[in-house]
């Protein structure tokens, strides 16, 4: 049995580094994941790109395909087109290269749990638990890291909200119109603010291709899913509606957001004396306790033990 596990761990570390280096040298995720943001087309290579960027290219072709052979119900391509676009990946083809993904990794991750089952474990149900559980994992991991994309997208778009804020209403006081006062963030931090100088710019063009302000900030809100960009979008909409000035409200809204991201640290910092009880009483205090009383216990199984061993032998 020992020699069973020691076999799996090396081949499990084995195939873990050169899954690795594959995935960093020749998949590069990165550049795939640029790809599907933006449209592009993936049978004909630029002028000009490397190496890499052709092989990219290749790898989400290849996902592509294998996602258009996958039926695919309204409603899930509903819910998974709206995740896509709250992560960034506004493609036609993100919803196909995304299923693509999902059988792909499906698919591998059954074949290694078929040549590694028997090595494990020789029950016939507990084969086909394993079985079950990597296919499950190759289908449904994919999904939850496109959730974990989403919430990281949405915290950073909630972190520069406030900068762009102050930068909107200075446009706004300016003498901008709320139109170019959005124009004019999107210049001004696409270097610091990527994220939400990209949200923006749709809304502009929404705003040139004639969509009214109200519809194209509503989609905005509903693009990224983002609760304070949803109570912002409420504000400039009321704001337009009733012809309030929009540079107080956006002030004040700025100000709001800035001291409740001071009370959301308080109570994060607040919690950290509860949230530590436990890795100090799993983790430290056994620790600590080996340390300071092992010395004791020892001195005592080797001199108070045979000494009273002997007293009752007497």
């Amino acid at each position: 049995m020992m020699a069973q596990l020691i076999a799996f761990a090396t081949f499990a570390m084995l195939a873990a580094g050169i899954s690795y280096y594959g995935v960093r040298v020749y998949a590069r995720p990165a550049r795939m994941l640029e790809q599907l943001r933006e449209r592009a087309p993936v049978s004909k290579p630029r002028t000009g790109e490397s190496e890499g960027e052709q092989r990219g290219h290749a790898v989400t072709r290849v996902m592509q395909l294998a996602g258009e052979k996958i039926p695919i119900s309204p409603q899930a391509a509903s819910m998974a087109k709206r995740y896509l676009v709250a992560a960034g990946f506004r493609s036609e083809d993100a919803i196909r290269v995304l299923y693509g993904i999902k059988a792909v990794l499906s698919v591998l991750l059954l074949l290694i749990a078929l040549g590694l089952v028997n090595a494990v474990t020789a029950r016939p149900q507990l084969r086909l638990a394993i079985l079950g559980a990597a296919a499950c994992l190759g289908w449904f991991g994919p999904g939850m890291a496109l959730e974990a994309l989403v919430k990281r997208r949405q915290e950073i778009i909630r972190l520069s909200l406030p900068d762009a804020l102050d930068l909107t209403v200075v446009c706004v006081e300016a003498g901008h119109g709320l139109d170019q006062a959005f124009v004019r963030v999107a210049q001004e931090l696409r270097l610091t603010h990527k994220e939400i100088c990209d949200e923006f710019r749709l809304v502009t063009l929404e705003m040139r291709a004639g969509k009214r302000r109200a519809d194209a900030l509503r989609n905005l809100a509903e693009r990224t899913g983002e609760p304070e960009l949803r109570k912002l979008v409420a504000i400039m909409v009321q704001a337009d509606r009733f012809g309030t000035s929009v540079g107080d409200s956006l002030r004040a809204h700025a100000d709001f957001m800035r001291i409740q991201r001071g009370q959301n640290a308080e109570e994060r910092a607040n919690k950290v004396g509860v949230k530590l009880v436990f890795p100090i009483f799993f983790c430290i205090l056994p620790s600590m306790f080996v340390v300071t009383a092992g010395p004791g216990v020892l001195a005592i199984m080797n001199h108070l033990l045979p000494a009273l061993r002997q007293a009752g032998g007497n």
